[in-house]
């Protein structure tokens, strides 16, 4: 089966979220409920119950993790560059600089699950847990530069960032998850795949607002190309081969995570630009992820 077709089922879950959004019985309360569920209880119960039972390590992973920063970083920089490349009013080119280096972690940890299955989930978490506060500084701070003493205390109180640190401590351990507690988190991460892609469709919004083309085709690029190309050479500089490069790909492949449009919005930037990119990343990314893929394959 071809990449493509391996990945279509995730990608006709965003649809079906899209379409299920614009009907009425599914209204915005409901998908603003349904993704805090999925972001606070679910993803976590995914994350414990991947690291806590696979046999992964912070030691084993660290050209996995350098790999991760490096092609988050180059995303920075690049993202940075368009403050210079374009002229953008201040307060929209911070909402948009985000969307250089976030990912979407609701489809990062669908595509692992579906190319590796435990494995691969155990290991797009510890890149998340990893990776997490390292976009959430950027973004922020570039947004408010005051507001990092709110920051780092909502970065220790971050569901994904806990999960992960007691899924990795737990398996560090030596011990073994209690059968009744393993079908729980199980179940409920099993759920988080699927609700967290339906998630995704309902959030795409197609209101370009006055982001010129040419910043949404560079910002676009930037995440679909730019930056797993980084991940490629990176990846490759660093030893990774096989199925770990290829997640690294993953993570760096994937568009820009939804979140990053409520962040701009909760800090008074212009949120419409930010939709618009999301959107465009997620519709294109259904063609050059699997590309990325098939590259590394």
């Amino acid at each position: 089966m071809s990449i493509a077709l391996l990945l279509l089922p995730d990608f006709l879950l965003i649809v079906v979220g899209a379409v299920l959004s614009r009907m009425r019985a599914f209204g915005a309360p409901f998908w603003s409920g349904a993704e805090r569920l999925v972001y606070f209880v679910l993803f976590a119960a995914l994350a414990v119950c991947s690291l806590a039972t696979a046999a992964v390590s912070v030691a084993d992973s660290l050209s996995l993790i350098a790999t991760g920063v490096a092609f988050t970083a180059s995303g920075m920089v690049f993202s940075l560059l368009a403050r210079f490349l374009f002229r953008m009013p201040q307060r929209d080119f911070a909402a948009c600089f985000q969307c250089g280096f976030r990912f979407n972690t609701y489809l990062a940890l669908a595509v692992a699950d579906r190319l590796q299955g435990a494995r691969g989930i155990a290991l797009i978490s510890l890149l998340v847990g990893v990776l997490v506060p390292v976009v959430n500084v950027a973004a922020v701070g570039m947004l408010a530069r005051h507001a990092r003493g709110q920051l780092l205390p909502a970065l220790a109180r971050n569901p994904l960032v806990l999960a992960c640190v007691a899924g990795l401590a737990w398996g560090a351990a030596g011990f073994t998850l209690p059968d009744t507690a393993n079908r729980v988190l199980a179940n409920l991460g099993g759920a988080s795949l699927a609700l967290g892609l339906l998630t995704v469709g309902a959030a795409l919004k197609l209101e370009r607002g006055d982001l010129p083309l040419p910043a949404m085709g560079y910002w676009t690029g930037l995440k679909l190309i730019a930056v797993p190309g980084v991940a490629l050479l990176a990846g490759r500089a660093f030893g990774l081969s096989g199925s770990d490069l290829q997640l690294a790909i993953v993570m760096a492949a994937v568009p820009t995570a939804p979140s990053a449009y409520v962040l701009a919005t909760q800090m008074n930037a212009n949120g419409r630009p930010v939709a618009f990119l999301i959107t465009a990343g997620t519709i294109a990314a259904a063609v050059t992820l699997p590309l990325w893929l098939a590259a590394t394959a």
